[in-house]
């Protein structure tokens, strides 16, 4: 309330030159809000047949977050996602929305909401089909947690149940393929330094070596995870026995 008496004494009155002068104030207040940190938001997400669009927006509290105004503001920026197919951030940011562009909306709200508001990451998979799945960390809060998960195939709950798996264990990649040699050479060379601090004997090394490297990629390897609703099962064998084939999935986590 002071900000706006203090506008209209400087306007003279006149409310809509008021306003303009709300608006600019708002705006250099943006500025200002570059160093804070956006640590908080959501994650929200879109399937039309076998595309995926996932869009992390960020603002600096949780209270914000869960207010109908940002919730709001990400719908429009996931359908300008969604509309112009964008997959990162930077070229979501350039997308027009009513004749705006995805940033000016951003600063726009930054200004009214008065928190640093942003786009950090958007993920976009496509496949045959493609499931998405947003988790809750918090019953109070809106999704942190989005995946996406595309296959081939038509058991549509296994294919669920992977995209929840994904959100709960985290993988880094689909396939041990995606690793790359340098990563696998560095978690052999550890593994082995390892074993020998731990004393162990020479002709065993080999052995030690690749099954501590094979935990490396049962750790982090999608298909070989161990299944989140069957410890006794990976991912792979579950995935093959429903007769659905993984093409890729995407998974992000607010503020991660």
């Amino acid at each position: 309330m002071l900000d706006v008496k203090k506008a209209l004494d400087e306007a003279d009155g006149d409310r809509t030159k008021a306003t303009e002068i709300l608006r600019v104030k708002g705006l250099k207040g943006v500025t200002k809000r570059e160093g804070r940190s956006a640590s908080n938001g959501l994650v929200t997400a879109h399937v039309d047949g076998g595309v995926g669009t996932l869009v992390e927006v960020n603002c600096e509290t949780d209270f914000v977050a869960k207010g109908e105004k940002f919730g709001e503001l990400a719908a429009k920026v996931l359908d300008a996602a969604v509309q112009s197919g964008s997959a990162d951030a930077e070229a979501l940011l350039a997308t027009q929305v009513d004749g705006k562009s995805v940033k000016e909306l951003l600063d726009e709200a930054n200004a009214g909401i008065g928190e640093k508001i942003e786009v950090r990451r958007v993920a976009r998979v496509e496949g045959p089909k493609v499931v998405s799945y947003l988790h809750k960390t918090s019953p109070d809060l809106p999704a942190q947690i989005g995946v996406l998960f595309a296959y081939d195939g038509d058991d549509d709950t296994v294919a669920r149940d992977v995209a929840m798996h994904v959100a709960a264990f985290s993988p880094t990649v689909l396939t041990r393929e995606e690793v790359s040699e340098e990563m696998v050479a560095n978690e052999r060379r550890i593994a082995e330094e390892t074993a020998r601090e731990e004393g162990k004997p020479e002709q065993a090394l080999p052995k030690i070596v690749e099954g501590r490297v094979n935990g490396f990629f049962a750790e982090n390897v999608l298909l070989e995870q161990k299944f989140a609703k069957d410890q006794k099962k990976q991912v792979k064998a579950v995935l093959s026995d429903a007769g659905v084939e993984a093409k890729g999935y995407a998974r992000v986590r607010v503020g991660s």
